[in-house]
């Protein structure tokens, strides 16, 4: 069986086979399930660059303002543990979780999709990985 084809039956036993569409009801199906199964400590960290540097990364944003703004604002080459949960969800931004930078301990609420788990082996790599894969396909 390939990838796809796991994932995708994983899918549906998070959503119990119902539409597998983002909307507020599958939001709340994915958190509960990831709640039931994650393992702590949690490491995260961006699966690529945040909206907000993308000018900086990609354009011609100026680096030493960019390293400036990364004292304040969180960036994909952060490292953070995994909190919690943010108790809203927006089918928009889809599941937030609360986040704190190991380097210096601020707290920032981000987009699950928008991270990946730093250990490739750990079970929650593939928890978090098929959230985002689920989130960004649907």
């Amino acid at each position: 069986m390939n990838e796809s084809k796991a994932q995708e039956i994983r899918f549906d036993h998070i959503l119990g086979g119902a539409n597998l569409r983002v909307s507020k009801e599958s939001l709340e199906s994915y958190r509960s399930y990831i709640q039931k199964n994650i393992a702590f400590p949690c490491e995260l960290t961006g699966r690529e660059d945040f909206d907000w540097e993308e000018i900086y990364v990609f354009g011609p944003g100026d680096k030493n303002e960019y390293a400036e703004l990364k004292k304040t604002r969180p960036s994909y080459t952060d490292i953070y543990t995994f909190m919690s949960f943010d108790d809203q969800i927006e089918e928009r931004d889809g599941l937030m979780v609360k986040v704190k930078r190991i380097s210096d301990y601020k707290q920032f609420v981000l987009p699950l999709a928008d991270l990946k788990v730093t250990d490739a082996n750990s079970p929650n790599h593939q928890l978090v990985h098929d959230y985002a894969a689920w989130f960004v396909n649907n």
